[in-house]
């Protein structure tokens, strides 16, 4: 369809061309266009819809809190809403993981996290270096950009990568083990890195392509971090929120950061960000860092009401039951295609499908998004099919959604047979 405010909005929008449609309500995990059609949701709103689309709880709540004429805006004043958030916040998440974090409400965006994160631990250890990593994806302002690594944000006329090192993650050498480069490099006083600030990274690296990091990386990263006096940072706002089977990913390798950005789903689709640190290192003075809408109390009532879904034992066991039904079928299209090296990876209700291919798994997205199923790519040039439904989806739907999936593989596959077929006998071309 003809996208209806291509003459009046930025050229800048993305996901408007990937998915082409005027999208008009949603539930759980399937959303319908103005012309009737519904999709299934593998798309999750990058990651902000982990409880589903207007999730019942949080719904309900937002409704009796309006309806009561409850504060919306309240910078960084203390409302009834901000503290129900925060002790059920430290009784339900903080507390039963054994973690002691103030918490810090920034802007509404994630790269506010990141932003607030970075600039605290500078200030805190008077150095201004940082280490980021390979195929690192911590937002767009301009912090957060010279942390990324995907070249295809930056330019040479704005941004800098001043004070910031990109070392190769977890796997990005094959079998080599990335951190004794790290190591290394922290060790030997002429390996021009200089003494960091900060090392940030994500456990698993959503938009980088899927990839994971294993608990042995991440526990050598972290003990080296403490080793040097280096604040180590997990960006958790893709991944975090239970998105890899934990409410944070980091618990899977038994580590504890000492800062942690924590943004997308917490507020369950209302726009809210938090940084979690460490006390001995919470050195802000008062209205040193702000932001207009760290105030939002609709966000403070949305995050609130699906907390209780992490007071219910058995809903880790749910999010791992899911994720085994996606490994499965995705195990099952890579055999099916075993001539195209297809692979999988992934953790929770995170997976990657790498197509090594970014027109074939373009191709893809298309053909799922006509059938009727919502998936984005990930990855240098978007060759990695992100699989991320909502924590909540109901196993009769997440099957449906994967047999789209398959179908669509199957299409791109086979039209790209054909393609390769016709120019065989004609002039060679890059069809992968």
């Amino acid at each position: 369809m003809q996208d209806p405010l291509e003459q009046i909005e930025s050229n800048v929008r993305g996901y408007a061309r990937l998915f082409p449609a005027v999208f008009h309500k949603a539930v759980g995990s399937t959303i319908t266009d103005t012309e009737g059609n519904d999709f299934i949701d593998f798309f999750c709103g990058a990651g902000s819809l982990n409880y589903g689309h207007n999730n019942r709880q949080a719904k309900a709540a937002l409704l009796r809190y309006i309806q009561a004429d409850g504060i919306q805006h309240s910078l960084d004043t203390v409302t009834a809403a901000k503290v129900d958030f925060l002790e059920a916040f430290e009784r339900i998440i903080l507390k039963p993981r054994g973690l002691d974090y103030r918490v810090q409400f920034t802007g509404p965006t994630g790269t506010n996290a990141v932003e607030a994160a970075v600039k605290l631990a500078r200030k805190q250890t008077q150095r201004s270096h940082v280490v980021a990593f390979t195929n690192a994806y911590h937002g767009h302002s301009l912090g957060a950009l010279a942390l990324t690594g995907n070249q295809f944000y930056h330019s040479q006329f704005y941004g800098s990568h001043n004070n910031v090192t990109h070392l190769p993650f977890d796997g990005y050498m094959g079998d080599y083990d990335t951190s004794l480069l790290l190591e290394k490099m922290l060790d030997d006083p002429s390996s021009g890195l200089p003494k960091p600030a900060a090392v940030i990274l994500e456990t698993i690296q959503g938009e980088g392509g899927v990839n994971v990091s294993s608990a042995t990386w991440l526990q050598r990263v972290a003990s080296l971090c403490q080793q040097h006096g280096i604040h180590l940072i997990v960006d958790d706002i893709q991944v975090g929120n239970g998105r890899s089977g934990k409410f944070f990913s980091f618990e899977h390798a038994g580590v504890t950061p000492d800062i942690v950005c924590v943004s997308k789903s917490i507020g369950s689709g209302m726009p809210m960000s938090i940084v979690l640190i460490r006390p001995e290192i919470d050195v802000w003075k008062p209205g040193e860092h702000t932001g207009t809408f760290r105030g939002n109390n609709l966000a403070f009532v949305s995050a609130r009401a699906v907390l209780e879904y992490w007071n219910d034992p058995s809903f880790e066991q749910q999010i791992e039951d899911r994720s085994q039904i996606i490994q499965k079928q995705l195990r099952a299209i890579c055999a099916k295609h075993s001539d195209h090296s297809l692979s999988v990876r992934g953790r929770g209700l995170i997976w990657g499908l790498d197509m090594h291919c970014g027109d074939l798994a373009s191709q893809t997205i298309r053909n799922a998004f006509n059938a009727g199923l919502l998936i984005e790519g990930a990855g240098a040039s978007d060759e990695v099919l992100k699989v991320m439904p909502a924590l909540t989806i109901e196993t009769s739907l997440l099957q449906e959604g994967l047999q789209i999936l398959e179908s669509a593989v199957d299409a791109a596959i086979n039209s790209a047979a054909s393609r390769r077929s016709q120019t065989h006998t004609t002039v060679k071309q890059n069809v992968c």
